[in-house]
């Protein structure tokens, strides 16, 4: 006789169902796992065994065969345990064979038939309530399940798990996590000077555009970046959702406490392209998969290596990563807001003693080291200038992040009832409109359609660079409540373009208004 039961294998943060079937025959006594397991899955032999021998039962001197179907479908991690466990119980008969029914399970197995907390489950109880299946999960895991709906299962042990399905002790189903606090974030209020910076802080926020912050050392550049999510509007259900599926996935989720918090991510620049975009043995997810929803914030831009840059490019048009192994492909969702800062040239460009002595030339092989096609990819390029002495003796700012964050909220409320039905994966943000759509949501006046087409032909916009600026103007016309995009709103969104070592600042380019 074939016992079975279900559990989850994970292609990214999908859980497909594995089909665990366990079989004792007469023969040499032989214990073997098949199906394509890793070293992990196989391991699991020595587990169950020392777990069965803790609890007082010893498995029977036969040949037992535990078969992970599909067979092509590679197996990885320790949480194949408890439904291995669990099948070979009603092998033997310890349970009764059709109590698993209806069932899957999920979990790693200690020594002593305790039940250790284990990656992935939140998905894992997703997939389960499709397939309407009763999850068994750990104890320590069963706030995270219990987020996906009611019916999931939480042991502590291996012999609870037996007195649960021998009538003795049923139990209680877990109660989901509370949402996590959130975090304190740096205040608006404390940036001195720098009122432009804020400006274009306030835009990028309002349409999910991605920012460049470029100047000398100590301008407050990483400052004003970490001052973004404060400025961003909390989780919906459906990305919260999203987002901690791959934090469930990555082992980031503490007591099933989900968080509406939008992930904020500031990788050093010696990060891998492993690190960055994902990849490793086991395809676990990178830095721009954990910003999903969120703000990937890289500090000194040019000192990532150029290949690790480029490999965001596919990432930011698409927003999710393709990480190809020879056997499989492992999707992840990343469709994050990137902020970067960097200093002008290798020396910083300050005033003073930090001042350039070579020149325009320094900054244009520093800044050689980013890729034109990367450059083309952000929306919002600024200079913040040095802060000076007289700035940081004014008082605190009035305004700070609460005002700028009802602005901004406002602005994604009108692109909310715009974008009613946005594309599968898409948010509900300027930045995210389809190309197809830019005309009718973007469509320029006649006065700002002329000047549009002078500094596409001055400027040699490349398309995507053409659209980009449409997105930004639409942008700054919500945070203005304007029905349509206007000469101003055109010209103070081609400011923001970037421009070459030596030209001309941003608020310079305010002429191409007049």
């Amino acid at each position: 006789m074939v016992c079975r039961i279900t559990t989850f294998a994970f292609e990214g943060i999908e859980a497909k169902p594995v089909d665990v079937q366990v079989q004792i025959t007469s023969g040499n006594p032989f214990f073997t796992i098949v199906g394509l397991p890793d070293k992990a899955v196989g391991e699991s032999r020595e587990r169950v065994r020392a777990a069965f021998s803790a609890i007082g039962l010893a498995l029977p001197p036969k040949r037992i065969t535990v078969n992970l179907a599909p067979a092509d479908l590679p197996k990885e991690g320790s949480h194949y345990d408890l439904a291995i466990a669990l099948g070979v119980l009603a092998a033997m008969g310890v349970i009764a064979p059709d109590a698993l029914d209806g069932h899957a399970a999920i979990g790693e197995l200690s020594l002593d038939g305790a039940l250790g907390q284990t990656l992935g489950v939140l998905p894992a109880a997703m997939a389960a309530i499709a397939m309407d299946l009763r999850l068994i999960c750990p104890e320590a895991c069963g706030p995270e399940a219990a987020w996906a709906g009611e019916g999931a299962l939480a042991a502590p042990n291996l012999i609870s798990m037996i007195n649960h399905f021998a009538g003795r002790a049923s139990l209680v189903p877990p109660v989901a996590g509370e949402l996590a606090p959130p975090m304190a974030i740096p205040d608006l209020s404390d940036v001195k000077g720098q009122e432009g910076a804020k400006r274009i802080l306030e835009i990028a926020a309002a349409g999910g555009h991605n920012l460049l912050f470029c100047g000398p050392p100590g301008s407050g550049k990483s400052m004003l970046a970490q001052r973004l999510p404060g400025l961003l509007p909390p989780l919906s259900a459906t990305e919260l959702l999203e987002v901690s599926q791959i934090q469930s996935v990555a082992g980031l989720l503490e007591r099933g406490q989900l968080s509406r918090q939008r992930p904020f991510r500031a990788p050093h620049h010696s990060a891998s392209m492993a690190a960055l975009v994902g990849g490793g043995i086991k395809a676990r997810p990178g830095e721009v998969s954990l910003a999903h929803h969120g703000v990937l914030f890289l500090d000194e831009l040019p000192e990532f290596p150029a290949q690790v840059l480029d490999s965001l490019r596919q990432p930011l048009e698409d927003g999710s990563v393709v990480i190809s192994r020879a056997n499989r492909h492992v999707r992840y969702p990343a469709r994050f807001q990137l902020i970067a800062a960097m200093n002008p040239c290798r020396c910083g460009g300050g005033p003073g003693d930090g001042a350039c002595k070579r020149g325009p030339a320094c900054a244009r092989t520093y800044q050689s080291r980013i890729s034109g096609p990367f450059f083309d990819r952000i929306d919002l390029f600024f200079d913040t200038p040095p802060v000076t002495a007289m700035d940081l003796a004014l008082p605190a700012p009035s305004e700070g992040t609460k005002e700028a964050a009802a602005r901004v909220q406002t602005a994604r409320d009108i692109q909310t009832e715009r974008y009613s039905s946005p594309a599968e994966g898409r948010r509900a943000v300027n930045a995210d409109a389809p190309a197809r759509d830019i005309a009718a949501i973007a469509a320029p006046d006649d006065a700002a359609s002329s000047l549009l087409s002078d500094a596409a032909a001055k400027l040699a916009l490349s398309a995507r660079a053409y659209h980009r600026v449409l997105k930004v103007a639409r942008t700054i016309a919500d945070l203005d409540g304007a029905g349509g995009v206007k000469r101003v709103h055109l010209a103070e969104a081609l400011s923001y373009r970037r421009r070459l070592p030596g030209d001309q600042p941003a608020s310079s380019q305010s002429s191409l208004a007049r």
